[in-house]
């Protein structure tokens, strides 16, 4: 029999403005958690035609994008780019320098792109390593129902019930699960002991724990007790709708945490040092120089 988690804390996301014309709603990062090794920001976003993050560097992390409505597109400064579509994901590492823009692609209704961004924390020792991308397409990722179809798993990384995700995507490792529950359901996800986990709560209401119920609301950041092996999540039989949440877990990284906007590094001179190398176009940032995205050309200004 699993232990479960308790719930350290749990509160509400508040919306905020991001990037160029974007709203957020922004739980780690903000006041309320400002780190959570190995996370470092997790974004709810949402982003209409004629918005969205142009042109901007990274150093030190890992980001996970998962796109909920919409599509999206990516491009950077070594001439990669590509769309998202509903129910994708892209992992992009951003290791020594990465100059990027992320768009909304326009659509008739002109409906925003909304989905999920976090962001990972690199361990020191791969801080150096040359960014990449990998790309998880909706089709590509396995999804279970468990408890006679009443809750559906849909496994983007990790373990669940059996069944593994499709591979392993960060070089920080992490566990990520879109679940779904319908009224009357009832799941057990078990997780890695000792890592740090969150539920990011996208829909209705869940409750979470075994016997000390704690019933969450939409847009609610929940913060698991690192002791236990196992979150338990059910949605009431008289509830209305299903209760959808984001489950994330990762192994916590013995560093510290020294962060100026999109450099994260372990030191004050690693971010002097971040900034001087993207100012000068070097270590990392040599591409950089003249480069301008052709998506983050369309902005209105």
């Amino acid at each position: 029999m699993t232990t479960p988690r308790k719930i350290q804390k749990a509160f509400l996301a508040s919306e905020q403005s991001e990037g160029v014309g974007a709203r957020v709603r922004r739980s780690i990062g903000s006041a309320a958690l400002r780190n959570f090794s190995p996370f470092l920001m997790l974004d709810h976003f949402s982003v209409s035609p004629g918005a969205g993050f142009p042109d901007h560097p990274h150093r030190g992390i890992e980001t996970v994008t998962y796109l909920l409505q919409g599509s999206a597109d990516h491009e950077d400064f070594a001439g990669n780019r590509g769309t998202i579509e509903e129910g994708d994901l892209q992992f992009m590492t951003a290791g020594r320098g990465i100059v990027h823009s992320e768009m909304p692609r326009p659509n008739k209704e002109g409906d925003p792109a909304v989905g999920m961004q976090l962001w990972v924390d690199l361990p020191e020792n791969l801080k150096s390593v040359e960014p990449r991308y990998r790309d998880l397409r909706a089709k590509e990722t396995p999804t279970i129902s468990v408890d006679d179809e009443k809750v559906t798993i849909k496994i983007i990384s990790g373990q669940s019930h059996g069944t593994d995700s499709v591979r392993d995507l960060a070089y920080t490792p992490v566990w990520i699960f879109d679940v779904t529950i319908k009224p009357g359901g009832k799941v057990t996800q078990e997780l890695p002991e000792g890592w740090n986990a969150f539920a990011y709560t996208l829909a209705g209401s869940t409750s979470f724990g075994r016997e000390d119920h704690t019933t969450v609301g939409q847009y609610h950041n929940v913060v698991f007790e690192p002791n236990g092996d196992s979150v338990v999540a059910e949605v009431a039989k008289e509830a209305s709708e299903s209760g959808r949440f984001f489950l994330v877990a990762g192994l916590p990284l013995d560093q510290k945490v020294v962060q100026y906007g999109p450099f994260v590094l372990t030191s004050q001179e690693g971010i002097y040092q971040a900034m001087m190398d993207y100012q000068t176009n070097s270590n990392g940032f040599e591409r950089a120089k003249g480069w301008r995205s052709e998506i983050g050309k369309s902005m209105v200004h």
